[in-house]
């Protein structure tokens, strides 16, 4: 019985580390930081003269249906037009995106014929860009117009090399249940990234909208699954940091449904645990004390041990309160036993189209950690590229 109760509280621990406890340590150490050394300080931007050259580059595959929209986008930003390179990577496009994009002669356009994955475009894309900065972001999502001058901003720290812009979830449709999980996710994700910028350095960009120091990006393996994430934190690595900011953001549409999602919450999973080996010296406190407790608390952990520690919570409580162990274990129990009849029922009205907030956080939740399992029989089973099935809109 005692292995059983160290094993209980052991997973118990893991689980509220991850999803509360490592939140409310990052927020309380960010609070003694700034008692200690006051709040960072607002860097200024160059005038316009001094501004560097920005390459802005899109990696799109078959992407004819929003590149008018796209360039729209790119010719409403605020910055200096002839600073502004224009970069879009085609990786294997078979429709019409290539024709499309000839009405634009001011854009660049780096084609191969072979679909080989967004590594392999920005592998290729990366290799011909002679700008001092890249902003990289998808086809599909919208930028705000002040997005360039706010990462040019950052990157006036010498130490930064990567910027990482905030992600922000439309929904066409009130009450779309996918988009609004979402959308709910990324707000809390957004939170833990400004923490952890203002700490010591962000844990990753997110492929929506990031910028990179070109001259330091390193070429990446095209079975790369989470392109992003490993391209900037092998700048961490390299003794650089990752700035967050929410004052340059991307807007995109929330997931069409929650089959969709979940092909996005599998790759993202099964990237992670790729992503998290590539990295695994990362994690060795001695190299880097603050980068190992940030990645490992707020990365590693969520896609590796915490789901396993969630589901093994359910037998290993059924068994101590089966053993008579104790009050404790009876009432974390009860506990569990309608936090998963919450989940069932958020799952239900799901299924019937309706939705109701209260019922539905246990359940997209839930919905989350699945996926992380969906991932590692993906990443277990997985013998291609990085080529991935894109993941319909709403």
């Amino acid at each position: 019985m005692t292995t059983l109760k160290i094993l209980f509280w052991i997973c118990l621990v893991i689980c509220i580390y991850t999803y509360v406890g490592y939140g409310v340590l990052l927020y309380l150490l960010v609070l003694l930081k700034r008692m200690v050394k006051g709040k960072p300080k607002q860097i200024e931007l160059p005038e316009d003269s001094q501004l560097p050259d920005v390459a802005f580059m899109v990696c799109a595959y078959n992407e004819q249906d929003v590149v008018e929209m796209k360039m729209q986008n790119i010719h409403e930003l605020d910055y200096p037009k002839d600073k502004l390179h224009v970069v879009w990577v085609t990786d294997g496009s078979s429709d019409n995106t290539n024709e499309y994009l000839k009405a634009y002669p001011e854009v660049e356009v780096i084609y191969s014929p072979e679909r080989r994955g967004k590594t392999a475009a920005l592998n290729h894309g990366l290799s011909m860009v002679t700008s001092d900065i890249t902003v990289m972001t998808d086809a599909n999502t919208m930028v705000n117009r002040e997005a360039i001058r706010e990462i040019v901003r950052c990157m006036q720290d010498p130490k930064v090399a990567c910027v990482a812009g905030e992600k922000r979830v439309m929904s066409r449709h009130e009450g779309e249940i996918a988009a609004e999980g979402e959308g709910l996710y990324w707000k809390y994700e957004s939170a833990l990234k400004r923490l952890d910028s203002e700490l010591y350095s962000a844990m990753g960009a997110a492929g929506e909208l990031n910028a990179i120091r070109t001259h330091l990006y390193e070429r990446m393996p095209e079975t790369a699954l989470l392109d992003d994430f490993v391209m900037s934190m092998r700048m961490v690595e390299q003794g650089y940091k990752i700035v967050y900011t929410s004052e340059a953001y991307a807007m995109e549409y929330g997931s069409a449904n929650l089959e969709e999602e979940s092909k996005r919450k599998r790759r993202i999973a099964a990237g992670g645990l790729q992503s998290s080996w590539w990295l695994r010296s990362m994690m060795n406190p001695f190299k880097n004390f603050m980068v190992a407790f940030q990645f490992v608390s707020h990365r590693v952990l969520r896609w590796s041990i915490t789901p396993i520690a969630l589901m093994a919570l359910i037998p290993l409580n059924v068994a101590l309160v089966m053993m008579k162990a104790g009050t404790v274990y009876t009432i974390i129990w009860i506990l569990q036993i309608l936090f998963y009849l919450t989940a069932f029922s958020g799952y239900l009205l799901e299924q019937h189209g309706h939705k109701n907030k209260l019922l539905y956080v246990p359940y997209y939740f839930l919905f989350m950690n699945i996926n992380v399992f969906r991932g590692m029989h993906y990443l277990k089973t997985h013998q291609g590229g990085g080529t991935w099935e894109k993941a319909k809109r709403g």
